[in-house]
């Protein structure tokens, strides 16, 4: 046997040692008439433990490609090419095949964890359902006619909506658009990956922010696009930090979350904001503005938007209701140039043939409501008392053992712990004492740093989540 199994692949070696005896079946090197080589064996012949071998004979059998029998030994199935027995497929090799890369193993414990009712949620990204502004869209669905089609809508979404946006964007974000320029999305998600599959090709380089929510996304990846990373401070990141990595790298696109920034809650400066749209210029580089927090602001100042201050056509604006209304709406939508619309339209077309027109026509009739203003008032002032809490309940139970900043806006807060601790073990030891949080890994690349979301949970959850964690994490660094 000429194989060994490669001990740095990220495939594990049961997995491995399974698709060789596969080929060997397929090929010949295994011959049907003959018993297969014993576990004992096998574990000798690669150095490996028998249970590995164990592992890779139990999914083979699981597939119909053997058979083990006590007394003789694992055989190959010989009816594995006949009628009798159909052989299924080995979806594991479909699995890891796939182009469309999956998320963080850290990421998916977080997610499985969040439908965990027991645990304080201050990993979701969401609002509770208490800040739904539920009764209001009940309202519209049980007494209002629904005025949409339920067929096929228009490519770039329904119409009415798409004008009712463009109304929207001018009053609460000062961008002037027109409907014909505005493309409907599942959420602010659906949009980023339309722009970076239809926009971008395999090794072009972007940037993106440090730390940043899109930082392990995978559809950069899966794209096969390099992403560099600029750091971000307290006013958001440093322009001229845009221009050192055009020079390295020759990045072709710029993704920002200039407002109230997720994680760090950051609020890039207004003169950072223009100096970034003149280096856009200089350099030919689109900036893809991602904006759900900045109707958030709790002072009530509007801050302008990168594409309201956009003379030359250089930004692409993104945001959804997903932050301010309802995540399960899923209405997102992006500004820009007709011609980049109309090709993320074209692609949006072949994935879903259009956006829901139930859902849009809710969406449009509460934001043209009256109590669309009511609703965003009420939201930021309890999102506040939410912010207040979580940073009264970090100075309570960590006080110096943590550092933050503390945002003016948005719905989390990015805390750098000041002992160095291990990411994993202190995920775990929350999650067993009840309550979710996300690591900073999951965010960029710095150690030692934990994101919490306020928006999910009342304030005397953040109380005790808070008081929670600190009893994992002092159980640790003692």
């Amino acid at each position: 046997m000429n194989w060994i199994p490669d001990r740095t692949a990220k495939k594990a070696i049961y997995k491995q040692l399974a698709d060789y005896i596969e080929r060997g079946i397929v090929d010949g090197t295994f011959p049907s008439d003959k018993p297969l080589p014993s576990e004992r064996h096998l574990a000798k012949e690669f150095n490996i433990n028998r249970s590995t071998v164990v592992a890779a004979y139990d999914e083979l059998q699981s597939n119909g490609l053997i058979k083990r029998n006590r007394g003789s030994g694992t055989t190959i199935n010989k009816d594995i090419w006949g009628i009798t027995k159909k052989r299924i497929p080995s979806w594991n090799r479909y699995i890891e095949a796939g182009s469309f890369l999956p998320n963080l193993p850290v990421t998916k414990r977080i997610r499985k964890k969040m439908v965990d009712h027991e645990l304080i949620n201050l990993a979701s990204g969401e609002l509770s359902e208490d800040l739904f502004p539920m009764k209001k869209l009940r309202e519209i669905i049980s007494t209002r006619s629904f005025i949409g089609g339920l067929g096929y809508d228009h490519p770039l979404g329904y119409r009415i909506l798409r004008g009712t946006i463009a109304k929207h964007v001018k009053q609460y974000r000062g961008i002037e658009t027109d409907p014909e320029s505005i493309l409907i999305t599942s959420g602010a998600q659906q949009a980023l990956y339309l722009v970076v599959q239809c926009l971008l090709k395999p090794g072009d380089s972007v940037a993106i922010e440090d730390p940043s929510y899109v930082y392990n996304l995978p559809i950069f990846k899966s794209a096969g696009v390099k992403t560099y990373t600029l750091p971000v401070d307290a006013d958001g990141i440093n322009p001229e930090d845009v221009i050192e990595l055009y020079k390295k790298h020759r990045i072709r696109m710029l993704f920002l979350n200039p407002s109230f920034h997720n994680p760090t809650g950051s609020l890039l400066s207004t003169q950072r904001r223009k100096r970034i749209l003149e280096i856009s210029s200089e350099l030919g580089i689109p900036v893809i503005e991602d904006d759900p927090y900045s109707l958030t602001s709790f002072n009530g100042e509007m801050n302008s938007t990168l594409k309201s201050l956009d003379l030359n056509g250089n930004v692409l604006y993104i945001s959804s209701l997903s932050k301010i209304v309802a995540s399960g709406l899923r209405i997102g939508w992006i500004i820009g140039p007709r011609a980049v619309i109309e090709r993320l339209s074209d692609a949006k077309q072949q994935i879903d043939f259009g956006h829901a027109g139930f859902t849009q026509w809710i969406a449009n009739d509460f934001i043209e409501s009256e109590h669309f203003h009511v609703h965003l008032t009420s939201l930021v002032k309890q999102l506040e008392k939410r912010r207040n809490q979580i940073v009264k309940s970090l100075n309570l139970y960590l006080g110096e053992h943590v550092e933050f900043l503390i945002p003016q806006g948005g719905i989390h807060i990015w805390c750098k712990l000041k002992k160095e601790i291990n990411e994993t073990h202190l995920l775990e030891e929350s999650i067993k004492r009840g309550v979710l949080y996300a690591p900073g890994s999951t965010m960029g690349s710095k150690k030692n740093y934990v994101r919490f979301t306020y928006a999910r949970e009342c304030e005397k959850s953040i109380d005790d989540g808070i008081k929670r964690f600190s009893e994992a994490y002092f159980s640790l660094i003692n």
